[in-house]
């Protein structure tokens, strides 16, 4: 049996005891670390230069930050409610201010998008890896700790716990020690709030050699609030919404595309004659490849088990059993509501959802027949920020080196799509974005840094359509990622594709296609954001309805402030027009129903003038919103 600690500094002491002053400390990706004795572990070794300690692991969690006065109005009650009992990771703390003791490293394989750009310590101690290989790198770097995070359960006086949110690389890594080729500790950190997740990951009490728990030590799970659904994500979403067949296999990632995708699932499914109508006015004389409901229902198979999963099981979409399961996964992370739904369901439906190695989700090797009879009609759908015309991917890094986040599974399920037949990769990408005052295209003609290559090209998406650039020839692959590129660039892409000789002189964009504007989405999707088929939120949201009607008139701000034309305009507005009670509540909510300084009486009107311009676009559901 475990030893069972009530102390992080005692079970740090004791881990250093049994393994030395060595330590090499798998830390599982996101949800499932067990941050005290993380934290004990570290303050062990600044303490003491004679430990050497490197912990090895991915998407290290932060709180949100605020970088001006309205967000740090906004976002510090947020914090406070959604992750005020979330104790910080000591290490990331001291990696952001450059303060990490000589003896301790910190090396990742994912970073949370965006937060260690410019951060030398962590970009150069980066591995890029995919998902799949992290755990042979754990080994070769002579790992002898594992701290997890897990759930407990007592059934007849005998102890389990549940790896629950991350299987993903710890199982790879016990299946690596049963067969003696590894030797380490694994440590557990109960948490409360953990789902006890059935599967493979419900353990036996002696796989652990040691075990936190404590009242003390336990603590809210880390939930990021759900983002609002932008009119592009949900065009982007209701595309790629019209690739997956009925009786498939499906496999998607976090964020708003994953929200849009589902939430277009579910109108295709509910309220079919509506989805093909957006679909038709979204891309007018194009069919769409799929449009019909769900009579067979989808199987999930997917690295990340998100909380849109749950709304296609609820929608009875997410049906097609592979040995009575609908769902694999490796890990998942998501807002309060998701958690507390995993743990209050029902044993029998719980059942259905099998948390499993990442060797599993993201492969075809290992029982390779079985995967290959249940992944049938695969569509894999990932993030990507930026495409090239010949059809190659940037999704993790930049051309100066600078990582933003990671290759994580994107390579594994590109080229499971290439391996499985009937089975299709779908990349999915904002057409633009915005950098300062300057609009930038998404779609490149080339650009110094890979993820996927183009020998790998499959199916993009953007918010103007679909590009299937599987086979094509090169200038066939230009033509169909011109047809969803913003209309701004169109004409520049075609110079450059011409002078490298890739597209015939006399080529040019069908007339179709030559209407890619924003505008055109924003005007497409209207009727069904105001029927209610289309909520900002479409799997409810964290943030109260305040904070709902608040967070696209801030939105609206940001972009004012790239264009300051804009903003006398909007400060006129604000001071002429008196706020009504809804804009009062959200003055209130900013500290800005009584301003005192001036600034703050120019803050308030921007406010009010932001809260009139995008009532216009307000499509949240309140009926749906979770409690906060």
């Amino acid at each position: 049996m475990p030893k069972l600690f009530s102390d992080p500094e005692a079970i740090a002491e004791d881990i250093i005891r049994d393994v030395g002053t060595n330590l090499v400390v798998g830390l599982p990706l996101g949800l499932g670390k067990a941050n005290h004795i993380v934290n004990a572990l570290y303050a062990r070794a600044a303490a003491d230069r004679a430990i050497n300690l490197t912990f090895f692991s991915a998407l290290t969690l932060e709180k949100p930050r605020a970088s001006s006065l309205l967000e740090r109005r906004f976002i510090s009650p947020v914090i406070d409610r959604l992750f005020g009992g979330y104790p910080d990771l000591t290490y990331a703390n001291a990696l952001h201010a450059g303060e990490l003791p000589p003896n301790v490293k910190v090396i990742e394989f994912f970073f949370l998008a965006g937060k260690w750009l410019h951060v030398p310590f962590a970009q150069q101690h980066y591995i890029s890896a995919n998902y799949t290989h992290a755990s042979s790198y754990l080994l070769t770097r002579g790992l002898n700790v594992v701290t997890q995070l897990v759930a407990k359960r007592v059934v007849n006086g005998v102890t389990r716990y549940s790896l629950s949110c991350n299987t993903d690389t710890t199982l790879d890594i016990l299946r690596a020690r049963e067969q003696g080729r590894a030797s380490f500790k694994l440590i557990g950190q109960v948490n409360s709030e953990l789902p006890f997740m059935p599967g493979l990951g419900d353990l036996p009490a002696d796989e652990f050699s040691a075990v936190l728990d404590s009242p003390a030590t336990d603590f809210p799970l880390f939930a990021p609030p759900a983002e609002p659904v932008s009119d592009t994500k949900y065009a982007i979403g209701l595309h790629a919404a019209s690739l997956v067949p009925d009786g498939g296999t499906l496999q998607i990632g976090i964020g708003q595309v994953g929200d849009a995708l589902a939430q277009g699932l579910i109108v295709r499914h509910r309220d079919n004659a509506q989805f093909r109508a957006i679909v038709k006015r979204l891309a007018p004389g194009v069919e769409p490849v799929e449009s019909a409901p769900f009579a067979k229902g989808i199987y999930g198979v997917s690295e990340m088990l998100i909380e849109a999963f749950l709304g296609l099981l609820e929608a009875d979409i997410l049906k097609r059993e592979v040995d009575g399961v609908v769902l694999h996964g490796a890990f998942f992370l998501g807002p309060k509501s998701f958690y507390r739904a995993l743990r209050e369901m029902p044993a029998e439906q719980l059942a259905r959802i099998q948390m499993m190695p990442v060797s599993f989700t993201n492969e075809l090797y290992g029982d390779e027949d079985a995967k290959r009879r249940a992944r049938v009609d695969a569509r894999f759908v990932n993030n990507a920020m930026m495409a090239t015309l010949m059809g190659a991917a940037v999704s993790d890094g930049l051309d100066d080196g600078q990582v933003i986040s990671g290759v994580g599974g994107q390579y594994n399920f590109v080229a499971q799509a290439f391996a499985l037949q009937g089975a299709r990769s779908i990349l999915t990408l904002e057409a633009t974005r915005q950098a300062g005052r300057r609009t930038h295209s998404n779609i490149r003609w080339n650009y110094g840094h890979q993820t996927i290559p183009r020998h790998l090209r499959d199916v993009f998406v953007t918010e103007y359509g679909v590009a299937d650039v599987r086979g094509k020839s090169d200038a066939e692959t230009i033509a169909a990622m011109l047809a969803v590129t913003d209309s701004r660039f169109q004409d520049e892409l075609v110079k450059i594709a011409r002078d490298a000789g890739k597209l015939p002189k006399a080529f040019e964009i069908p007339r179709a296609h030559r209407e890619n504007f924003p505008e055109r989405i924003v005007d497409a999707l209207k009727p069904a954001r105001e029927a209610g088929l289309l909520p900002s939120f479409p799997f409810g949201s964290d943030f109260t309805e305040v904070e709902q009607r608040l967070i696209p008139a801030l939105q609206l701000l940001r972009e004012a402030q790239r264009m300051p034309l804009r903003l006398p305009g909007l400060l006129w507005q604000g001071m002429t027009q008196p706020p009504d009670a809804a804009a009062r509540e959200c003055l209130a909510r900013l500290g800005l129903d009584r301003p005192t300084t001036f600034a703050e009486r120019g803050y308030r009107a921007l406010v009010n003038a932001a809260l009139a311009r995008s009532r216009i676009h307000d499509f949240r559901r309140p009926c749906e919103r979770r409690d906060p």
